[in-house]
């Protein structure tokens, strides 16, 4: 019987996983992926290898609900009995916010989710489904040792000043500082950078998907990100909007135009890429449309992409080296062109073969700085973590 690491992702009405199986060198190739989705209305389950190949579909039917606690029993329970023998050892969860307390993964107990259930006014939108599901698991095999990674945890490395608003003490001492987000991301990709340019010390790296923020890395440390306070500001993503002045959203408060529910479900849903070309928050869409807000969309998104690229720059004091990755800066050939062509004057040329091939260096061999296409993991970045704390090495 082998040792499995499960790898949990849960949503509001949706449960995403990963299985890995540690090696006795604590390699961890993938067993499978998956996830049940609408669980609320219409629960349905999938499965596919490491190769992306389907292995199993399960569906409970058109009306049917299951809670995430039924749903983590599913998965576990399909995983043992599928995995040729497979015994998972242990969990690990992804969780949105670790709070000025947590700096990196932690084991999960009850003390350490009622404090995370703690903070899900400052992030719920996706922190109490985080919790829901470490919960869930807890009560379904109680045996088990969870561990929680934080998308929060990597940037707690940025100076002081970069996590302070110009607010008052009481204020900030409530919670409202620059936390940043898709840190788990930044630390598989930090890991990644010194294997393809091991003399790169100041990058950028550029996390771009439904969700897409930037972040500035020093030795491999997160000194800025774009995502601040909460996971709607900085760049403009798929339906959330990005940046935009405190003032206009007191203007349209005042206006009674929305109140604080309306506004916040605005900003999150309605806005961003779908908000500026009314035609869809999908970057696959708009680079295919001919349509003018579409392309004003993409031109957006590269411009606002183009000003923090210059601001890191100048925070790193120079730049070695520039990466992309997650969904549209893995697949999109015309946003990681535009974007390199406009910093130009930062010291990158653009090998145009090598990006419409995908790279992974899409720069040419005189660039001054190196470009690099760099697939993200963030499952296997949680599954390493988990084990490392599960299975601590021997000192």
């Amino acid at each position: 019987m082998s040792d499995a690491i499960a790898v949990f992702n849960a949503g509001s009405t949706s449960l995403k996983f990963a299985a890995y199986a540690p090696d006795a060198k604590k390699s961890l190739p993938l067993l499978c992926r998956g996830g049940i989705d609408n669980m609320q209305a219409d629960p349905h389950f999938i499965a596919s290898d490491d190769a992306g190949k389907p292995l199993d579909a399960h569906a409970w039917g058109n009306g049917a609900a299951i809670d995430h606690k039924a749903a983590m029993q599913f998965v576990i329970h399909w995983l043992e009995a599928n995995l040729a023998g497979a015994k998972v050892i242990a969990a690990g969860h992804r969780v949105v916010l670790g709070g000025d307390r947590f700096e990196a993964p932690v084991v999960i107990d009850s003390e350490v989710l009622d404090y995370l259930q703690s903070l899900t006014a400052l992030e719920p939108s996706h922190q109490p489904f985080n919790i829901r599901g470490a919960r869930a698991f807890a009560e379904a095999f109680p045996g088990l040792p969870q561990v929680a990674c934080f998308d929060t945890s990597f940037h707690r490395t940025m100076p002081e000043v970069a996590q302070t608003y110009a607010l008052p003490k009481d204020v900030r001492d409530a919670g409202v500082r620059h936390w940043g987000y898709h840190g788990i991301s930044y630390d598989y990709i930090s890991r990644q950078v010194p294997k393809l340019a091991p003399q790169a010390r100041r990058v950028i790296a550029a996390h771009l998907g439904g969700g897409a923020s930037m972040c500035a890395m020093l030795d491999g440390k997160s000194i800025e990100t774009s995502m601040g306070f909460g996971a709607v500001s900085g760049l403009p993503m798929a339906t959330r909007s990005g940046d935009v002045p405190a003032g206009a959203l007191f203007y349209l408060l005042r206006r009674k135009l929305f109140d604080a529910a309306s506004l916040e479900k605005m900003l999150y849903e309605r806005a961003g890429l779908l908000g500026l070309s009314g035609v869809s928050g999908d970057m696959h869409v708009l680079q295919d449309s001919a349509a003018p807000a579409a392309i004003a969309a993409v031109d957006y998104f590269v411009h606002a992409m183009t000003k923090y690229a210059g601001a890191y720059a100048a925070v790193l004091g120079g730049l070695d080296a520039f990466v992309f990755t997650a969904g549209i800066g893995e697949h999109s050939v015309p946003v990681r062109a535009a974007l390199c062509r406009r910093l130009g004057s930062l010291g990158v040329t653009l090998d145009d073969k090598a990006n419409a091939s995908g790279g992974p260096r899409i720069s040419t061999p005189d660039s001054q700085v190196s470009v690099w296409v760099i697939p993200t993991n963030e499952e296997l970045m949680i599954a390493q973590h988990t084990l490392a704390l599960v299975r601590p090495s021997p000192t």
